[in-house]
């Protein structure tokens, strides 16, 4: 483990490895060691060996632990433009031995991002997908999670969340603008709603309440009346099923239900929403990392609020 708070690590004549510079950066990127060693391809003891030898050779402490995971020293800083050297050589002698791959691309390495499902499998995945036909060096790993951005070092590179995020040490950025609305399936068995009231005499698909912490979407379902019943799931894919096969009334974002055809109802009812993205300032000083973030924004929707119009709508 690197040296205890106040403690000043033994001088030491080695030189600094490449290995440990790159470790350092993995951790500052990620501020666990664990997700250091799964980007690295390693296990934790060698993540914490090799900050030990770093600090030893530089003789003083390059990362500091707090509540919000490893943060970096006034000496870790330091540290860090020899070490996104050591990554950006590492990567131009990889491109050296494949004369197939871009010669000046420098997007390239693995990322890790974590997102709501509805945001990636609508939005992030053919954005990505893209990406990656034009980046043969760039590796992905997504992981989809609905909650609030975490206080604490998340041990991704990108962390998309619902409404704008209030978290130490981070940069923010504004994705995309979209709305939750109501809807039902085009058979749906039921008189259809025509006003927020009658939410009442239906059964209501949405989340769990009180289940994910993030209050632009807890107090959406606050909004309505108390529904005759529910089909609760903490999967957008799952309520836009339940929704499709008449389960009852799908507060759903917008454009996972025009995807899947279903139809709005009380179109009056609309509650506005934002992603966003909270990335570590170290994080976002990678090309590939900036290349992501910029792939995933996208140009304002006309309206966030369009859709399908109910049954029996005019036009």
């Amino acid at each position: 483990m690197p040296s205890p708070a106040g403690s000043r690590p033994a001088s030491s004549s080695a030189p600094v490895s490449p290995d440990d510079l790159l470790t350092l950066l993995a951790v500052a990127r990620l501020g666990k060691f664990t997700a250091a060693a799964a980007a690295l391809g390693v296990n934790h003891t060698t993540i914490s060996r090799r900050i030990a030898s770093l600090e030893k050779a530089v003789a003083a402490r390059v990362l500091v632990q707090s509540p919000d995971g490893w943060e970096l020293t006034a000496t870790g800083s330091a540290l860090i433009p020899a070490a996104e050297a050591v990554e950006a050589a590492l990567a131009g002698a990889v491109r050296a031995a494949r004369p197939e791959a871009s010669p000046a691309d420098p997007v390239v390495g693995t990322i890790r991002l974590a997102a709501p499902e509805g945001f990636v499998v609508h939005y992030a995945l053919p954005a990505l997908a893209r990406l990656q036909r034009s980046h043969a060096g760039l590796q992905l790993e997504v992981l989809t999670a609905t909650q609030r951005a975490r206080r604490y070092r998340s041990g991704v590179d990108i962390e998309v969340v619902v409404g704008r995020p209030d978290a130490p040490n981070t940069t923010v950025h504004r994705l995309r603008r979209y709305a939750l609305a109501l809807f039902a399936a085009a058979d749906y068995p039921l008189a259809l709603p025509q006003e927020p009231a009658d939410i009442a005499g239906h059964r209501l698909v949405y989340y769990p309440a009180h289940s994910l912490g993030v209050d632009g979407l807890e107090n959406a379902a606050a909004t309505l009346p108390e529904p005759a019943g529910f089909l609760t799931s903490n999967s957008i894919s799952a309520q836009v099923r339940a929704t499709q096969e008449g389960a009852g009334i799908g507060l759903l974002p917008v454009f996972a239900a025009r995807a899947a055809g279903l139809e709005r109802v009380v179109p009056e009812f609309s509650v506005p929403m934002t992603y966003w993205a909270a990335v570590r300032p170290e994080a976002l000083r990678s090309a590939t990392v900036g290349a992501v973030l910029e792939a995933l924004r996208a140009p304002e929707p006309a309206a966030a609020d369009t859709a399908p119009r109910r049954r029996g709508a005019a036009g």
